[in-house]
């Protein structure tokens, strides 16, 4: 990590210190937000896990302060086009931004010319883990363990495993198994999952790693096999260990990914506490557990608090791995 990169996040970090400073103040101004309609952009297209997590949550503010809530996708440039346009909005409540880890942290490696600054545009109120992503062999390499597949790669003349996209979370971790095992696993990177989950139950390729909810028809139909997760055991697939509790002890693998709500900032400290509050409250409600958990998220959302530890904590983690790839920004 770069000493400007550390001293970045050091900075961010006494930012965050003293926002909560401020947001605890006996002089916050009260607010009576939200008195009229909330816009949600989401980062990405309608029907996938942000747009998920945006209606979701979106609806249970909506039933708990009575004020319309409209959800806008903004898609590409990995989320690069919605962040652009929320970072333009005025800082006051009614708009907020549902984003992904890729588009608040990986982007300023990955691309260029970043139309906006992560760090300076935007003040993360919750992240929300997106939970485990599950590595799925094909049924053509016979494999039903992670053993199995290393086995199975060490022998094969040639392995390709289907990333969600180059520099994604699913391309560091065929890296790191690379040098784990000692592999030469050639990582195939496609526009969003869809393709990718079509080619591995096609046998085009070996393996894909990506969301839950993406690979169940893959895995139902016996076309693959999941042999690891990130982070944590799913409630979905109890039974497949992560892959750290099968020897891969990097830090890459014990990451959160995930969805996060922002707002513009200068938004008031007592609105994102309000906001924060609402987002707490909707992750721990029946009906918001009752529809994430078919697609494999088990956790709520995080605390303003607890949004701002991890990301301190993990996101210069993040962008050493990111950066470790080699890519050149596009």
């Amino acid at each position: 990590m770069s000493a400007i990169s550390r001293r970045r996040f050091i900075g961010s970090a006494a930012a965050a210190s003293a926002f909560q400073l401020t947001g605890s103040s006996a002089d916050a101004q009260q607010t009576d937000w939200p008195n009229r309609q909330i816009k949600i952009i989401a980062g990405y297209p309608a029907g996938g896990q942000t747009d998920l997590f945006a209606r979701t949550y979106g609806e249970y503010i909506r039933n708990e302060t009575g004020q319309n809530v409209v959800v806008e996708n903004k898609a590409g440039a990995s989320g690069s086009v919605a962040a652009a346009e929320a970072k333009r909005a005025a800082p006051d409540g009614y708009t907020l931004m549902f984003t992904i880890t890729t588009t608040m942290i990986m982007n300023r490696v990955l691309i260029k010319d970043i139309p906006y600054d992560a760090e300076k545009d935007f003040v993360i109120v919750s992240i929300m883990p997106a939970g485990s992503l599950p590595f799925v062999v094909g049924e053509k390499t016979g494999a039903k363990t992670l053993a199995e597949f290393v086995a199975y790669a060490r022998k094969a003349e040639k392995v390709n495993v289907g990333t969600y996209g180059a520099g994604s979370y699913a391309h560091m971790a065929i890296v790191e198994m690379n040098k784990h095992y000692g592999l030469k696993i050639e990582p195939v990177h496609y526009r969003g999952e869809a393709p990718m989950w079509t080619d591995l139950a096609g046998g085009f390729i070996d393996g894909a790693h990506g969301s839950y909810g993406a690979a169940l028809p893959v895995l139902q139909s016996g076309r693959g096999h999941a042999v690891a997760v990130s982070r944590k055991r799913m409630s979905v697939l109890p039974d497949v260990p992560t892959f750290t509790e099968q020897g891969l002890t990097p830090r890459l693998f014990q990451l959160t990914g995930f969805q996060c709500c922002v707002v513009p900032t200068g938004t008031p400290p007592e609105i994102i506490q309000k906001l924060s509050k609402l987002l707490v409250a909707g992750g721990k409600s029946e009906k918001v557990r009752q529809v994430m958990k078919p697609f494999g998220v088990d956790d709520t959302a995080m605390t303003f608090e607890e949004t701002q530890k991890l990301y301190r904590e993990e996101a210069p983690v993040w962008l050493e791995a990111v950066a470790s790839l080699g890519l050149t920004p596009s």
